[in-house]
This record gives C-alpha cells, sequence and structure tokens, in this order.
C-alpha cells in the first residue's frame, strides 16, 4: 500500500497546469510536499512555484491542487503555500517545454510536426472571415482537438472578443502562454495594445510580430492551427506563405460578384507562394425566411465561381466547402464571445459552420517536410 506521501504526489499528478495543459509535476512546479499528523488527520502543505508571481490563475491551481489532495483518505486539511520559479527553473521549464531547444523555433516546420495548419483568406474586408475562424476553432476543440488561433489581422484584430477573451497573455521571461479560451488557444495582437489605440507598422515589423507569435508562444501539441489573415495579398500573406510553407488556404467570400472577384486575388496568390488551395467558403449565402424560403441578400454563385475559377488558376480542384447562411445568431454569438457552433450549434449557420469543421479535421496532413522513413540503397 503507498504511503500518504506517494498517495499525495500521486494526487498532485492530476493536477494540470491551465495554461500548459501539462500535470504540475511535470513542470517542476511542486517544491515540497510537508506532512503533519494531527487528532483529527493529516495536515499537508503543497509548495508550488509559479511561473510568474502574478500568475492569473493562481486560484485555479489553488482549488485543484486542494481539491486534488483533499480527496485522499486520511487528509483532514491541505494548504497550499504559493512560491515563485526562481530564474534557473524558468529556464529549465522553457527549455522542457521547447523540447531541449534553447532558442525559440517554429514547432509548425520541425520534421514530423503533424499539426495541420490552415490559413484563412479572403480578399476583402467584412466578408466574415473572422467569424469563421472563430467557430472553426470552437467547432474543432468541442471535438477533442488541439486547437491553436493566430490572430494575424494585426489592423483589425478581432478574434480575442468573438472567442471571449478576457486576459492577457502570460510570459515566461521570453516565452508567451496563450490564453485559453473554449478549448482554443489564443494569441492576438489585440492582447498587447491598450483598448483603441491603432496598430501602425510596416513589413518589417509585421513579419516579427508573425514570427514571435509563431516561436515565442508555447503552442503545446497541436491537431490544428487556424490563422486569420487580414484581407487581401500583402505583407503578412507573404509572411506566412515564408514562414509556414506548409500552411493551406481557405479563401472565404460572399455571394456577391463583386466581393468573389477579390476573392479570387487571394486565392491566386497560392500559384505564387506555392501553398495548397484547401477550398472556398462563402458566408452570408442567404437568410432563410419563415415561410421557409431563402431571402439572397447578396445574390448567387458568388462562392461557386471563385472554387471554379481558382481550380482552372492552380490547375487542381478547388471545392466549395461549404455555404453558411446570413444569421442573427453568428452575429450575437460573436459579440457576446461564445461562437455560434457553441452557444446554438442547431442554428442554420452553426450547423453550417459544425460540418465545415468537421470536414476540414478529418483532412490529413500532406507529405511536405514529413519524413518517409526511406533510406537510400546502394548498388
Amino acid at each position: 500500500m503507498p504511503s500518504l506521501s506517494e498517495s499525495v504526489r500521486a494526487a498532485l499528478a492530476t493536477v494540470i497546469d491551465p495554461e500548459i495543459r501539462r500535470p504540475i509535476t511535470d513542470l517542476g512546479m511542486v517544491r515540497s510536499v510537508d506532512i503533519t499528523e494531527s487528532p483529527a488527520g493529516a495536515v499537508v502543505t503543497v509548495g508550488i512555484d509559479l511561473t510568474t508571481a502574478g500568475c492569473p490563475l493562481k486560484d485555479t491551481i489553488t482549488k485543484d491542487t486542494t481539491a486534488a489532495v483533499r480527496a485522499i483518505d486520511g487528509v483532514a486539511e491541505v494548504v497550499v503555500a504559493m512560491g515563485v520559479m526562481s530564474a534557473e527553473q524558468r529556464s529549465e521549464l522553457r527549455s522542457m517545454l521547447r523540447g531541449g531547444e534553447p532558442e525559440p523555433v517554429i514547432p509548425f516546420t520541425q520534421p514530423g510536426n503533424l499539426t495541420r495548419v490552415y490559413a484563412i483568406a479572403s480578399g476583402k474586408g467584412g466578408v466574415g472571415k473572422s467569424s469563421v475562424t472563430a467557430n472553426l476553432a470552437a467547432a474543432m476543440a468541442a471535438d477533442g482537438l488541439s486547437v491553436g488561433v493566430v490572430d494575424a489581422d494585426v489592423y483589425g484584430f478581432s478574434l480575442p472578443r468573438m472567442l471571449g477573451v478576457d486576459r492577457p497573455p502570460t510570459k515566461v521571461d521570453d516565452m508567451i502562454l496563450p490564453p485559453i479560451a473554449h478549448g482554443v488557444k489564443v494569441i492576438s495582437i489585440g492582447m498587447f495594445v491598450p483598448s483603441g489605440q491603432p496598430v501602425v507598422w510596416r513589413g518589417p515589423m509585421l513579419h516579427r510580430a508573425l514570427q514571435q507569435f509563431l516561436a515565442d508562444v508555447f503552442w503545446g501539441d497541436l491537431d490544428v492551427l487556424l490563422l486569420d489573415l487580414p484581407p487581401g495579398t500583402g505583407d503578412i500573406a507573404i509572411s506566412v506563405a515564408q514562414l509556414l510553407p506548409n500552411s493551406e488556404l481557405v479563401v472565404v467570400t460572399t455571394p456577391q460578384v463583386a466581393a468573389a472577384e477579390v476573392a479570387e486575388r487571394a486565392g491566386s496568390i497560392a500559384t505564387q507562394t506555392r501553398q495548397h488551395v484547401v477550398g472556398v467558403v462563402e458566408n452570408m449565402s442567404w437568410m432563410d425566411q419563415p415561410d421557409g424560403t431563402r431571402l439572397e441578400i447578396f445574390g448567387s454563385g458568388g462562392g461557386s465561381v471563385v472554387a471554379a475559377n481558382l481550380s482552372t488558376l492552380v490547375g487542381a480542384p478547388v471545392p466549395l466547402l461549404a455555404q453558411v447562411p446570413l444569421d442573427v445568431a453568428l452575429r450575437e454569438a460573436g459579440d457576446e464571445g461564445t461562437p455560434v457552433v457553441l452557444r446554438d450549434p442547431d442554428s442554420p449557420a452553426g450547423q453550417a459552420l459544425r460540418g465545415l469543421a468537421t470536414s476540414l479535421a478529418k483532412r490529413s496532413r500532406g507529405l511536405a517536410g514529413r519524413p518517409l522513413g526511406l533510406s537510400p540503397v546502394t548498388s
């Protein structure tokens, strides 16, 4: 039978750091375990070192630790004594989280990495690209996938609100721990600038910001990474192709002819960057009426036209992946910070977006950058 000390250690191994999503024992956060016997039972004092003094989830760790240890037979009281990691401890933690790499690297470009990377693009603003991104992320996470989102629309960031992110990232020296909302890890420039302040940056600064979001943020083992790109074919779109050559494009448009023509340009960048275009999403396709008819406010056919023209342009099939109807629930959910796929999954938009998320999640990653396990044969 294990001793009480062993039982306490085993219980602590079930306490998960809410930011890093690993047991606190694996992260070197448990400083000490002291047990004092009393007539009423054992008093267990657990010393925990936080990554930073201002850890926003300190109360969560305290509550989870107390609950895990208090459930052990014979424990009458649990005391959690919080401390802060030393510089050496933080250095060891960063190295461990980076897989032994001393300096930041973009994990999604490393050999053997299986993360599917989707860049959500559009030709113009206002077509609902960010809404599609937020709902895809939430739906995939709800289906059990590990999902990360980079709000790469530096000038028009909106994902923190749409996903209900209510706190800034935590920094462990030069490593950033992204906030988690609805099971999705999220990073955005909006978390680093005062409310209402514009971001006035040129190309090199945009490239560096994206590079930091990919390399300096601790993403962990992701199944899917989504990037919400700014509209058009500017600096960020080019930087994504350079930094994430294995990324694939999902083009968002509306049925309107003018929007569709512009959307083709966003997809056509793949001919220069050699990215794969996964398909087209037509947003705001129609509005369902009480009598069962559909009101096509922005016309019809734009998504199909974009898909057909891109197929010709890139020389490979580019399907129309989904048509998402205009839905008040979609707008309300985005404003409230709970994506419609969670808040109202059976709504017309919720159903369309959940179906899109399922189809993208089932796609396997291509072979680019992956080892094939082959050895050359010499004669």
